[in-house]
């Protein structure tokens, strides 16, 4: 099918980056200002939702909007793997937004006006990136989203708040100011284009073995988003910021971006040809299968909830690139399909993490024994998420480890299906108290009238549980969008 030229995705966008300026304007009309990222966030959905016929049929959506140097352009490509980001980044934002406003009234926050506008124009960004026809459009945007997301980490502007936000923006930017850069560099060398190319950019160009190992690493560690160990220590350090930002950090846009972006280098900058010919998948899946079980041990140790939920994050962030780097056309689809499995399982952990906070101000797992009584709705929601991220059936975690571990199979790696099934065990075990202790430990000495539901935000809450249940039973779209990638 031909490309079908259109402005929708630079009105996708547009969208939320107008919705950034308006929240500015609006900072002494409160009410006006709130309405804002609901209305662009379903605005947003519906952009990219329109693009959705094409790019299932297996066209693209491009727009072309000037180049820079020969063979770099800054241009939009809608096609079945950035469909995939962005469905899941615009589709959250709409609940996130409203859980935002429930949150950050509810505490009081001060500098909401900031928090919004910089909501906003992080979700341009994640857009941005997904629909990037190039390597240097996608680095642009994800320049982006590390800048405006920093003033989120440090939201509180106390002591932890610097301190955690400086270690966020030293990993990230240090990551890709040095070690990102070289490999655009030397890629743009070797080929002197930066495109997205199907079955890989580099995959028909003649350079020798050592460099191009050395250009592929440079990706994997200089998108540091990724979070695969060692660069990882900054996704920890972030849960100073508030927990509707951790929720953007774990689930709708950063993190995401950041295995997006390793996705679109293994399938269309070396494509999975040359990935496997240069033995670089299987080395990579031992190095995140290092990740996925050293970090879910870290999650059992923490008591604090919100630092055991980003080291799982940490964990299943690598389920992604493991999917990918197995060369597999099931573990593959699984590896794609995860992104969105992951996605609305783990916002609704963390919506669960600030409903607690609000509500009673517990942080610490071992102080919550009895609050599932007094919260009802938020522990049963968090149960449901815990079993996706298990991987029990009809959720969607199950789907996407259920072709995880039939593609490890098909690659005739026992030793990975090996790692999923120790991991899923891990994640029963850190996951699973948290729901005994809510729902059967000893109540505290709270009276049911100080510790009850906040309707704004245990509502958004259920509806993303609701989501990872939905996602299990009728998984066909992403399945759809995941075929089109491999195919």
């Amino acid at each position: 099918m031909d490309p079908m030229t259109s402005i929708r995705p630079l009105l996708a966008v547009a969208v939320p980056g107008l919705a950034a300026l308006a929240i500015l304007l609006l900072n002494n009309r409160e009410k006006l200002r709130d309405l804002v990222s609901p209305l662009a966030a379903i605005a947003l959905f519906a952009i990219v939702a329109s693009m959705a016929p094409t790019v299932l049929a297996g066209g693209t959506v491009d727009l072309r909007l000037f180049g820079i140097l020969p063979g770099i352009d800054f241009a939009f490509r809608a096609d079945a793997l950035g469909m995939v980001f962005a469905t899941v980044s615009s589709l959250l934002w709409i609940v996130a937004a409203i859980y935002s406003i429930g949150y950050m009234r509810h505490l009081k926050e001060h500098a909401q006006t900031r928090f919004f506008a910089c909501f906003a124009t992080s979700l341009a960004a994640a857009v941005g990136g997904a629909f990037a026809a190039n390597l240097f459009t996608l680095v642009i945007f994800y320049e982006v989203l590390s800048l405006v997301t920093y003033p989120l980490v440090y939201h509180h502007e106390d002591e932890e708040g610097w301190t955690g936000s400086r270690k966020y923006i030293v990993y990230l930017m240090g990551a890709s100011k040095s070690i990102l850069l070289a490999a655009l560099a030397l890629t743009y060398s070797i080929a002197g284009s930066l495109d997205f190319v199907e079955g890989g950019l580099l995959a028909r160009i003649n350079a020798p073995t050592a460099l191009l190992t050395v250009v592929y690493f440079c990706y994997l560690f200089g998108f540091a988003k990724a979070a695969v160990m060692p660069m990882h220590a900054w996704l920890p350090a972030a849960m100073v910021a508030p927990t509707p930002v951790s929720a953007l950090l774990h689930a709708v846009a950063v993190v995401k971006m950041g295995v997006f972006c390793v996705l679109r280098v293994v399938f269309h900058v070396f494509g999975v040809g040359l990935v496997g010919g240069l033995g670089l998948g299987i080395a990579t899946a031992y190095l995140v299968s290092f990740t996925i079980l050293m970090a879910s041990v870290y999650a059992l140790t923490r008591d604090d909830l919100k630092a055991r939920l980003a080291y799982s994050t940490v964990s299943q962030l690598s389920y992604i690139v493991l999917g990918a780097v197995l060369l597999s056309p099931v573990a593959m689809v699984g590896g794609i399909i995860h992104i969105a499995a992951h996605a609305f399982s783990k916002i609704t952990l963390f919506f669960c993490a600030g409903s607690i906070y609000c509500a009673s101000g517990k942080r610490n797992i071992s102080d919550m024994a009895g609050i599932g009584r007094r919260l009802p709705w938020t522990m049963g929601a968090f149960f449901i998420a815990s079993l996706s991220m298990i991987g029990v059936p009809p959720t969607a975690g199950f789907v996407s480890k259920w072709y995880l571990t039939l593609g490890s199979v098909e690659a005739g790696q026992t030793a990975f299906l090996t790692v999923l099934l120790v991991s899923s065990i891990l994640n029963a075990a850190y996951f699973l108290p948290v729901s005994y202790i809510a729902f059967f430990g000893t109540e505290t000495q709270e009276s049911p009238a100080t510790v009850r539901e906040i309707p704004m935000v245990a509502i958004p809450l259920v509806a993303t549980a609701i989501l990872s249940v939905l996602m299990g039973i009728f998984p066909d779209y992403f399945l759809t969008l995941a075929d089109g990638v491999i195919r």
